[in-house]
């Protein structure tokens, strides 16, 4: 693909967009030349086209839902959801699974066996939010489900390999224990919806996890001298974290505060998606409660926010509008760090024998087009 701006560059040594052309050879990154070339292909001999900027994939590790569907104990969800993804410049992504009770998690692992996921995103795995949670946090999951859970849940865990991020909370009785046997076994310890102080979340940290979830949220407040798990999250470099930005779970002064914090090397931008994004306001569906969202938020009948409808590409141009971030910054959140959380080296980025997996975006940052394993899973028409 030639006439784009590519992103390139790392953190340490700044991002920018140049022109470059991208070589395709089957689903990987054969060269990036600096500079246009004349003509050429991209992938399958589709002809290359004149666009302004392209990008690494984007890749979303929190996704519950979107397009009508909810994540659970389905493959067609997975399907539908991974089918409807390029639509947001989304190529890679984590079907997540909010609190259930223990009977549910086998039909989970029984559907990720049967889903195809062929024709969109490609699912790189489970990121299962719960049970293991604080009940005084648990936001919009179901509390009797959160206290039932037992150590018998997270010994059907670790047989599995679908499984690549728990959110649990550090304070949590049994919960250190937890955090290292899942960290043992390669599996991304998230620390969310919790009630951690600030010392009780640094010891999760120290036993091994690696992230937070969705950073302000279903966390204690800050106070100067209880800082909490907020502080801690913004101060601890060993843990990379996430962040809703849709203007409703966070302001955009905190989102600000946390790039400046944290800097973009450990920032993740997740959408928190459920099953009414990219759909009218309506009556929803969330782990077996009624959610009612309208045009930016889902909520509870009690008004307890209930997941995200906002799209990856959206959050992109929130942060371009509402932050000191620039472009290449807000794609970088999107990209490369997700991909390092989950350890794709081959994905988030622009490389030689990187995966082909790209978004290709207009002047004024709307999807034109997304290539997943260098074939095109959407076409903006309009």
């Amino acid at each position: 693909m030639n006439n784009v701006r590519v992103l390139r560059g790392s953190v340490q040594l700044g991002l920018h967009l140049e022109p470059a052309t991208v070589v395709i050879e089957d689903d990987r990154i054969a060269a990036v030349n600096r500079g246009h070339a004349s003509n050429g292909t991209f992938a399958d001999d589709v002809p290359v086209q004149d666009v302004d900027i392209l990008s690494a994939g984007l890749i979303d590790l929190q996704v519950n839902g979107g397009n009508g569907a909810e994540i659970g104990n389905t493959a067609e969800a997975i399907d539908h959801v991974s089918a409807w993804l390029p639509e947001t410049g989304v190529t890679a992504w984590l079907p997540t699974v909010v609190t259930a009770p223990a009977e549910f998690y086998p039909g989970v692992f029984d559907a990720w066996n049967h889903a195809t996921a062929d024709a969109g995103a490609r699912p790189l795995g489970y990121h299962l939010e719960g049970p293991f949670l604080s009940p005084a946090k648990k936001g919009a999951h179901q509390v009797r489900f959160i206290e039932a859970a037992d150590d018998n849940i997270i010994d059907g865990w670790l047989e599995q390999s679908c499984i690549r991020i728990v959110t649990l909370a550090a304070e949590r009785q049994g919960n250190l224990d937890r955090i290292r046997r899942l960290a043992d076994r390669g599996i991304v310890v998230s620390l969310g919806h919790t009630n951690a102080t600030y010392e009780e979340f640094v010891a999760g940290v120290d036993a091994g996890a690696t992230k937070a979830t969705h950073l302000f949220n279903t966390m204690p407040n800050i106070h100067h001298r209880q800082p909490g798990a907020m502080v801690a999250a913004l101060v601890d470099n060993r843990v990379a974290a996430g962040i809703i930005p849709d203007g409703v779970h966070t302001h955009p002064a905190m989102v600000r505060l946390a790039i400046k914090t944290k800097g973009v090397g450990h920032m993740v931008i997740v959408s928190d998606m459920m099953s009414a994004a990219g759909l009218a306001p309506g009556t929803y569906g969330l782990g077996g409660q009624e959610v009612t969202v309208d045009t930016n938020s889902a909520r509870l009948g009690d008004g307890t926010l209930a997941g995200a409808v906002v799209t990856m590409d959206a959050g992109i141009r929130n942060l371009v509008s509402w932050t000191h971030a620039s472009l290449p910054e807000a794609l970088h959140m999107a990209t490369a760090v997700p991909a390092r959380v989950v350890h794709e080296p081959d994905r988030g980025v622009i490389r030689a024998g990187a995966y082909a997996d790209l978004t290709v975006w207009s002047h004024d940052l709307h999807i034109q087009e997304t290539f997943v394993g260098g074939v095109s899973r959407y076409r903006n028409t309009a």
